[in-house]
């Protein structure tokens, strides 16, 4: 899985100080969990696209405004965050709620679930008639649509899911509503790459950066790794080699989202596991590593600092953050603590020499 090295300058280089990042999709999640992986995100990122898929959901401005509340409120002393929030689409969701907090500052896009297709999406959207007047609404303020890009239909393979839902459901959603800007989040396959790079400014995608490290080989050659499992789930070595190619691009239709999504191990390593990879501790570096394999480090700012922010019409972040390579590989804890039970770091694989030093 190991590709190019150096720049495109021909030089190696051993230091990059970006714009602090953004990760355009976290998860957070609430009580112990959220105190014990909030420092994770907030020691790198200046900002993140925060998802809604508590239990309950966030689903209405005022439960939005209590949940960054708690964010806040668990965010160490010292460190400064933005969390960036989202509202869960539902059949019974208000246009007029979600106009009035966008209207507020406080929600920056809502997101689509489509019911039963990942974690607790349960409360997602079936019939996609029935939310018609919410897209109509907010392609008429210019309110962001996140979409987890899959469809739950047991009948289509789960490795084609994403493919299936973009020709059955965004494609005809998009048709429907002129206006609607949408982000495909987490995007794993060629056709979702080729896809957003069919779009205009109303159309971005997110990139994981676990979905640039591994292939559905990773998961299951060799015995079943639960901890590389997740929804959408890792495809083909070819899809891998389209998402590189994407992130390092420079094209600002593609930004980093991490998709950073912790569950304690015992819920992991289990008969019917979870489904998320948490890498929120070593983003950073692992990014770093893939850049340079590519000989794009000259385009990770834009990746990960420019092209989210420009997308969601946020001014770029003030400050900055320093990668250094050294000798010696990076070293971060197999597992991050807290009372919610021990989550497992994500391991790429294979040793990462950039640190991040300020």
């Amino acid at each position: 899985m190991e590709s190019r090295r150096g720049t495109r300058y021909g030089r190696t280089m051993t230091r990059i100080t970006l714009r602090r990042p953004d990760d355009m999709h976290l998860h957070l999640r609430d009580g112990a969990m959220l105190q014990a992986v909030l420092p994770e995100s907030a020691r790198h990122f200046a900002r993140a696209i925060v998802m809604p898929n508590l239990v309950p959901p966030v689903v209405t401005g005022a439960e939005a405004a209590a949940y960054r509340d708690r964010i806040l409120a668990a965010l160490p002393e010292g460190m400064r965050f933005d969390p960036l929030m989202t509202l869960y689409l539902t059949e019974a969701t208000d246009p007029e709620d979600v106009a009035a907090a966008a209207a507020s500052g406080l929600v920056k896009a809502v997101k689509l679930y489509p019911a039963g297709a990942t974690t607790n999406s349960q409360s997602g959207v079936r019939d996609f008639d029935k939310v018609r007047g919410v897209l109509e609404r907010m392609a008429g303020i210019g309110l962001p649509l996140c979409v987890h890009g899959e469809v739950s239909d047991p009948a289509v393979d789960i490795f084609d899911r994403e493919a299936v839902f973009i020709d059955r459901v965004l494609d005809p959603i998009r048709r429907a509503t002129p206006g609607l800007r949408v982000v495909m989040e987490h995007i794993t396959t060629r056709e979702g790459v080729d896809y957003v790079r069919s779009g205009s400014g109303d159309l971005g995608g997110t990139i994981t950066t676990h979905h640039l490290v591994i292939n559905r080989n990773h998961i299951l050659a060799g015995g079943i790794r639960p901890h590389y499992y997740c929804l959408p789930v890792a495809k083909r070595e070819t899809h891998r080699l389209a998402l590189r190619a994407a992130a390092v691009s420079g094209d600002p239709r593609f930004f980093l989202g991490t998709d950073s999504a912790p569950h304690p191990d015992h819920l992991k390593e289990h008969a019917c596991g979870c489904a998320g990879c948490f890498t929120a501790t070593n983003t950073m570096s692992v990014l770093a590593h893939v850049f340079e394999e590519e000989g794009a480090l000259d385009r990770l700012e834009a990746f990960t600092s420019a092209n989210g922010a420009a997308f969601y019409r946020l001014a770029p972040n003030g400050g900055t953050i320093t990668l250094e390579k050294r000798g010696s590989a990076a070293v971060w804890p197999d597992k991050i603590t807290g009372g919610a039970g021990p989550v497992t770091v994500f391991n790429p694989g294979f040793p990462v020499y950039w640190h991040v030093t300020t």
